[in-house]
């Protein structure tokens, strides 16, 4: 048996058990058999701690490029984050784009979790637990279980399922007597969910406050509601992206019907409606004064959300700089320069997009709920880019720019859920005012961009390209495409969502918010798209559109909108965003992403710019490519990008993904 070596804190941390003094108590894991460990329901704790880490969640702690629970600073691939292989947000040096780069095969995990379950027999065998005890040890198992089969099917597609321990299957000297071949991705999908159905049977309602991150029967809801839509999305859409090959001929990947498509929406109709129904579950402070309320409220949710009525499951952490780097670095390492009190290096590189930015509505309120793109000119042609705007060739005199008096003034009426997702230009962020300008318009209509230039002004005062004279005052455009130093925006945004005021700068890992995995935002989403999706006319379409009013209303919006694919989509955009990477695997399950980022796609930033040629200067803002995009020439998804390569295929005789 492989045995993860942990430290007694951070199991503590994760899992805040009652009784830790006894299981401080116990060796370390690789030092005690499972005998020994059987023999007390410390032992038995530690296991089931044990087997929480193993969770492939995506949290603070996940790096695309090396995988889950990286803890401590790596260079540049710490602050990677998934949202930035999307159109939600960029890394500020680079144009990041594709899978992760690393493979994810979880066996040995898997066999962790089997033994575990075999574990929980003996100790009840023993009567170190009693048998209810051992039934909501044996569902928790199944959550985890479903959980990192889930995290290999939205990877791979098809994969062998292996739901108990095969030692004494093994015959010496032949591994093919153990060996699984693949199964075909319906029977994956079809596992997830009988293994999440496991789990809620015997998974308790609530939890004690020492217990708040472990599973309860609502995380199990939750998790199938999750599972089956997506499982639902790639039934219904996994021929838009054409594949071929054995794989495909043996619906190891795809291969699934409509009809197949149609149970799974229900599967996710019904699990998602039990959930709000039964859980007592509610949306966090859903009737604000007033849209400033409103943003105040959606930012502290991800403050405080395990002590709140939304939260449905996630991961606690302890303060990392005593505790083993037990905690999480998201504030440190995506703080503003401004704000970065303490020299973090590869700070300030999380960028939301500017495609991302316009999507939130204002507050028009019209019961049409469309998108309210950022407003720069007067002639209303948004849609509008200058290319090449770094080589500072335009003269700008002629584009007729919509003049502001402060950077924040086009942002001001936007959804809430943007003021409490992004930092936007003359955004307040720990009492400082964030300075974000990349450039000056001169007198006479020419420019310069992402360089800090001192230029007067007809008014006599000097005007600085990047807002004010040093560096560690202003926070956007300087080193733009320049890899090692890139830490101011280089899109015009930072992100604010999880980022904690109140946490010392002083060093890594010393954020200890939770992450929040499943809320019930999501869930309401779940219902809505699932209910618009099926071809069955399956369940309540006036309760699917109450769920996503809900939530506009809970972001101060105070009409109604009808109950549209479209509606659902932008909904779950903009009220999910950067939230353990929803965005990539919803491009992923809908099979989107090729058309998303087709014939070499850039993504876009504003460039708020002083323009000189009035008296009293003025801001305007600018439409650009993303600069590392434009340097690269965009980005373009394959159709086998859908399916990560399965790892070790001439070795252990698995049928390999399409094109890998």
């Amino acid at each position: 048996m492989k045995r993860n070596i942990f430290s007694v804190a951070a199991l503590c941390a994760l899992m805040t058990f009652s009784g830790c003094n006894a299981f401080l108590e116990l060796e370390p894991l690789d030092k005690v058999s499972n005998d020994q460990l059987t023999d007390t329901q410390g032992g038995i704790r530690a296991l089931l701690a044990n087997i929480y880490t193993l969770m492939p969640m995506e949290d603070f702690n996940y790096r695309p490029n090396n995988g889950f629970n990286q803890h401590g600073y790596d260079g540049v691939n710490a602050t990677t984050n998934l949202s930035f292989y999307t159109d939600e947000s960029v890394r500020s040096d680079a144009s990041l784009f594709g899978q992760e780069g690393f493979n994810y095969w979880p066996y040995s995990d898997i066999r962790q979790v089997n033994i575990f379950m075999q574990n929980v027999t003996a100790a009840k065998e023993k009567g170190t637990i009693t048998e209810d005890e051992a039934n909501r040890l044996t569902s928790e198992a199944h959550f985890i279980r479903a959980y990192i089969y889930y995290g290999m099917a939205k990877r791979l597609g098809g994969v062998p399922i292996i739901d108990h321990a095969q030692d004494d299957e093994y015959i010496p000297g032949d591994p093919s007597s153990v060996a699984v071949p693949r199964s075909t991705e319906k029977a994956t999908w079809d596992f997830i969910l009988s293994e999440c159905d496991l789990a809620a049977a015997y998974l308790p309602e609530e939890v004690e406050a020492s217990d708040k991150f472990r599973a309860t029967k609502w995380a199990a809801y939750a998790l199938k509601s999750r599972a089956a839509l997506h499982a639902a999305s790639v039934a219904k859409y996994w021929d838009r992206a054409p594949l071929d090959g054995p794989a495909v001929t043996q619906n190891l990947v795809g291969g699934m019907t409509a009809a197949d498509a149609d149970a799974y929406y229900k599967a996710c109709i019904d699990a998602s409606d039990y959930l709000i129904q039964n859980s007592g579950k509610a949306l966090y402070m859903p009737s604000p004064a007033n849209a400033e309320e409103a943003a105040t409220n959606f930012q502290q949710l991800f403050m405080q959300a395990e002590n709140t009525s939304e939260y449905i499951f996630g991961k606690g952490y302890i303060d990392g700089t005593t505790n083993s780097n037990q905690g999480h670095s998201w504030t440190q390492w995506y703080v503003a320069p401004q704000a970065n009190s303490f020299g973090a290096l590869k700070y300030g590189r999380f960028n939301p997009t500017l495609d991302l930015v316009d999507l939130f509505e204002d507050y028009t309120d019209n019961g049409q709920g469309a998108s309210a793109k950022i407003v720069t000119r007067t002639d209303g042609n948004e849609d509008y880019v200058i290319q090449n705007f770094s080589g500072n060739t335009a003269n700008l005199a002629s584009i007729p720019f919509k003049k502001y008096d402060t950077p924040y003034e086009p942002f001001a009426d936007k959804d809430a859920r943007l003021l409490a997702s992004v930092i936007v230009p003359g955004s307040v962020y720990d009492g400082i005012d964030i300075i974000i300008q990349g450039g000056l318009i001169r007198q006479d209509g020419t420019y310069f961009s992402y360089a800090n230039d001192a230029v007067a002004g007809q008014d006599g005062n000097t005007y600085y390209g990047l807002g004010a004279e040093g560096s560690t005052l202003f926070s956007g455009f300087l080193y733009v495409g320049n890899g090692e130093n890139s830490n101011w925006t280089a899109t015009g945004f930072f992100v604010r969502k999880y980022m904690d005021e109140s946490v010392s700068l002083g060093s890594d890992n010393a954020s200890t918010n939770t992450f929040i995995d499943i809320r019930l935002a999501e869930v309401y989403l779940n219902y809505a798209e699932a209910t618009v999706e099926n071809g069955s006319g399956y369940g309540d379409p006036t309760l699917a559109a109450q769920y996503i009013n809900d939530l506009r209303h809970r972001a101060g919006h105070t009409d109604n909108i009808s109950l549209t694919l479209d509606n659902v989509l932008k909904e779950r955009r903009v009220e999910l965003a950067f939230e353990g990477g929803k965005r990539y695997w919803d491009l992923i399950r809908r099979r989107e992403f090729h058309t998303e980022f087709t014939n070499n796609r850039m993504r876009h930033a504003l460039v708020p710019m002083r323009d000189l040629r009035d008296a009293d200067p003025k801001y305007v803002f600018v439409r650009v490519n993303f600069f590392p995009d434009e340097n690269s020439n965009g980005h373009t998804f394959q159709n086998v990008d859908y399916y990560r390569p399965i790892p070790n295929t001439d070795s252990n005789g698995l049928v390999q993904n399409p094109g890998r």
